[in-house]
């Protein structure tokens, strides 16, 4: 590593040297203006006519192809994933990957539970001589929280319960004790963001996302929770929770882990008129929320509700394409690039009446910038040291389940996986002076990523929509959780000859727009300058990693660290 630093530090790269310079490059040439390529592809002065490979064409072809209406929107288990699946294999093979999976196929597949919730169209509340209708698709989304055929809570109390959490490192236990069992708990989105010294200020953690909340319900015992939807506190409008917490819902199957019978948002002002049929203001009851000494606050208010479910066994598979390390006592290591190839499929019509899903952004792009960083891989004279896996998942919308499910069935242990690079959505929109890296302080791929985003002439900046808690809602997360020193390459919001605030508002009016709609769908016009940029990336900071002498490590007191240190130890 401290190789790598000093001659990063003293020569220049050209890892984005114009088409012309790469063409007319001889070897020789390419050693003296690109010292990172000799590095880190193990001597090879060529590495840089490599990264050639990562093209407009090749990637734009991909996201053209799997975003087509005729792939149905991906979803989990329907004929469009498998035709996607079967394609993007077909790509793996043609560019000269290895099958990857345990039994030398190209898929790792993986069963999965489709659990279609019949709504209800109102759902009421009674309380204080009183009660509250609200309506469904307008007020309130409801799921079921298990895998049976009927689902049903009778007269359960509602209790507010603040943020549902419990985070011993920080001293904060929203429950106190309390009895909750067979209550239905109203939780608030996100985590508390009014004291930087806490839970990270603004970035938000694990313990904002959704599926803690539920998690942390069930595991008191309850039988429903409902999570208070707001745009700032989700990171996204209440049209997102429409679409994508209706029809059916994907779900490893169910262990022995606790589940509550229903799982639910409502809208705020839903929420507003509940809490003040109690005698409550929800404003006073979130401030109440931000303090430690907060308990529970029942609210009086009983509810009943039940629901059909089907049920529906289906399978999906991860697609895995290996590149073996050159090296025999490294090669048994891996580095693991990843993004997901599913997205929603068929559901709820737009307001022009289309009801696919194309997940064109969301992850076609993903999957483009990840292949063409394999394709650039192979092009090498001689692999890396350190195998390199390009691992497409499936079914990262219904929770991260396909990286989940491998992260449970590794094709190489915890502890040999070097790291993970993840791409969930690619820059669309041309060259930018930055780079976004969501997980940028928590391990030493910082070093690594920093230096090239300097030789490329940008800045590399940590998560520019921290609130939204992008490390915990992709991938990437599910190699953390056990232990992998992890990163996700995000769109950069300063572009070349563009004022200052347009990089957010394009990211912001596709979140508001095009996120989780049918209007994701891909445009001719895409700049994919940018996309280059940030492919190029990934493939000089996997290639340092695959051939340094150690793998990353995640930053001394990291919340992942004690399970790295594990996993390690494991594979000994």
């Amino acid at each position: 590593m401290k190789r790598l630093l000093t001659i990063l530090t003293t020569l220049a790269i050209a890892a984005c040297g114009s088409d012309e310079v790469a063409d007319t490059a001889t070897p020789e040439d390419a050693e003296l203006k690109s010292p990172l390529a000799v590095e880190a592809a193990g001597g090879n002065p060529v590495a840089e006519r490599a990264a050639q490979e990562i093209t407009d064409p090749f990637m734009r072809g991909i996201i053209e192809e799997i975003s087509q209406d005729s792939y149905e929107g991906r979803g989990p288990g329907t004929r469009g994933d498998v035709k996607a699946r079967n394609y993007l294999a077909k790509r793996m093979e043609e560019i000269g990957l290895e099958p990857g999976a345990a039994d030398g196929s190209w898929e790792q597949t993986f069963d999965l539970v489709s659990v279609n919730a019949q709504q209800p169209e109102s759902w009421t509340f009674a309380g204080h001589g009183q009660s509250l209708t609200l309506q469904q698709w307008d007020q309130f989304i409801v799921g079921s929280g298990v895998q049976e055929e009927q689902v049903a809570i009778e007269d359960a109390e509602l209790v507010f319960v603040g943020y549902a959490m419990q985070a011993p490192e920080y001293d904060w236990d929203d429950f106190k004790g309390a009895d909750l069992e067979g209550k239905v708990l109203l939780i608030m989105n996100n985590d508390p963001d009014w004291d930087p010294e806490l839970f990270a200020g603004e970035t938000r953690l694990w313990y904002g996302r959704w599926d803690y909340k539920y998690l942390s319900a069930a595991r008191q015992g309850a039988a429903g929770a409902i999570i208070i939807h707001t745009s700032p506190s989700s990171g996204y409008p209440f049209q997102v929770v429409q679409t994508s917490w209706t029809g059916p819902q994907f779900e490893l199957p169910a262990g022995d882990e606790p589940r509550s019978q229903v799982n639910a948002w409502v809208t705020e002002d839903a929420a507003r008129e509940l809490v003040a049929m109690a005698g409550h203001d929800l404003d006073a009851l979130r401030e109440a929320a931000f303090n430690r000494d907060f308990e529970p606050v029942p609210l009086g208010i009983t509810t009943s509700l039940e629901m059909d479910v089907e049920l529906e066994r289906v399978q999906s598979a991860n697609i895995l394409g290996l590149i073996p390390g050159s090296d025999p006592e490294l090669s048994d290591e891996v580095v693991v690039y990843t993004a997901h190839h599913d997205h929603l499929g068929i559901g709820t019509p737009g307001e022009d009446g289309d009801a696919i899903y194309n997940g064109a952004f969301d992850n076609a792009t993903g999957v483009a910038q990840v292949l063409a960083i394999g394709k650039a891989i192979l092009a090498l004279p001689e692999a890396p040291r350190r195998s390199v896996l390009i691992n497409l998942v499936g079914a990262e919308e219904q929770g991260l389940l396909g990286s989940e499910y491998y992260a449970a069935n590794p094709t190489f242990p915890a502890g040999k996986i070097a790291a993970n690079l993840n791409y969930d959505g690619g820059n669309i929109w041309g060259h930018t002076h930055d780079v976004t890296y969501i997980g940028l302080g928590k391990s030493t791929i910082d070093e690594i990523a920093t230096l090239i985003a300097e030789e490329q002439g940008r800045v590399v900046k940590p998560d520019q929509f921290a609130d939204k808690g992008y490390f915990y809602r992709s991938d990437q997360f599910s190699f953390a959780k056990i232990g992998v020193p992890a990163m996700y390459l995000d769109t950069g919001t300063d572009f070349v000859d563009r004022p200052p605030e347009w990089g957010r508002e394009q990211q912001d009016h596709y979140t508001e727009v095009n996120y989780h709609q049918p209007s994701d769908e891909y445009d001719p016009s895409w700049n994919l300058e940018g996309m280059i940029q940030d492919a190029l990336l990934g493939y000089w900071t996997g290639l340092a990693i695959a051939n340094a002498d150690e793998m990353p490590t995640w930053v001394p007191g990291d919340e992942f660290e004690a399970a790295r240190i594990e996993a390690l130890k494991a594979a000994e």
